[in-house]
């Protein structure tokens, strides 16, 4: 099993993402594994921290960081393991949920984050909810957008069955036609460019392939007792949680309503449906998405 690197050179030039590169080490004591984060805007401004899902990559942010930073925000925009300009591996046996998990948390703790202010959508829910069960102290304020924190206790639905089976069938996954498909506004040719870059080969998109099987789909999926678990802290957490969907999403449709129930930061919170916007919203209403996401995390500072 070989630890592969986007060569940077496809990088260049990508149309609204001309941020710093920074790095940290998420790996063990016997392997260096290298995390890609943007880090954008005053280091003592207050925190947002933007969390993609699959198959994107820190550039869907693009966009709403720039927006962030010129409001007064600190932006902090990993590329997950697998992703982006982060390490990948040449194989889709290491990419369990557990250790997208612990590589995430050893981000998270390794930058020192403190008053957190999270914006996640799709595998950034996923991985970023459990971060605020485990870690409520250390959170301010959350937007959901497009995502979930299933248990596999409720059906999938057909669509997301068939994105399953696409995801391991398809012989050459098309990354930038998938973000495509998956937004109401038409790309140019050199956005999606820009989300093919991280992915020279099919080799190197073996997380990309892998996440849609991690989904917990069944009660007894091994993440599932864990995804209970951490909706128990959730149910607790009561500092403010806003839910931003769009309307155009059928995969996670109703998904807001489950946690405006259960969580108690969600009371009283001026939910939103975003209108004109597929799955990828930060991609078709980004600017609608950070302003909210900015008018409910400036009551925080």
């Amino acid at each position: 099993m070989k630890i592969l690197k986007t060569p940077l050179s496809r990088f260049k030039q990508l149309p609204g993402y001309s941020f710093q590169a920074h790095y940290i080490d998420v790996g063990d004591t016997a392997q260096t594994l290298m995390m890609h984060y943007v880090d954008y805007g005053a280091t003592d401004a207050p925190i947002i921290l933007m969390l993609h899902g699959q198959p994107s990559w820190s550039y869907l942010y693009r966009k709403m960081i720039c927006e962030a930073e010129a409001n007064g925000f600190r932006v902090l925009a990993p590329d997950l393991i697998g992703f982006g300009k982060s390490d990948k591996f040449d194989s889709q046996e290491p990419y369990t949920y557990a250790n997208h998990l612990t590589w995430l948390e050893r981000f998270f703790l390794g930058t020192g984050m403190n008053n957190v202010n999270l914006i996640c959508q799709d595998w950034g829910g996923l991985l970023g909810l459990r971060l605020v069960a485990k870690y409520p102290d250390k959170f301010a304020a959350v937007v959901a957008a497009n995502t979930m924190l299933p248990t596999g206790d409720q059906h999938p639905g057909e669509d997301f069955l068939k994105w399953q089976r696409f995801s391991q069938e398809v012989p050459d996954f098309p990354v930038g036609k998938v973000i495509q498909r998956a937004t109401v506004n038409e790309l140019i040719q050199e956005v999606e460019d820009a989300y093919d870059a991280p992915f020279p080969t099919e080799e190197y998109k073996c997380a990309v392939r892998k996440f849609p099987m991690l989904v917990p789909i069944s009660p007894d999926d091994p993440e599932s007792a864990n995804n209970r678990q951490a909706w128990q802290s959730l149910a607790k957490f009561n500092k403010p949680f806003l839910t931003a969907f769009s309307d155009s999403d059928p995969i996670t449709a109703g998904g807001d309503k489950i946690m405006q129930k259960l969580i108690p930061g969600c009371f009283n919170q001026p939910h939103v449906t975003l209108k004109g916007g597929g799955h990828f919203l930060q991609e078709d209403l980004g600017d609608q998405l950070i302003e909210t996401a900015i008018s409910l995390f400036r009551g925080n500072i």
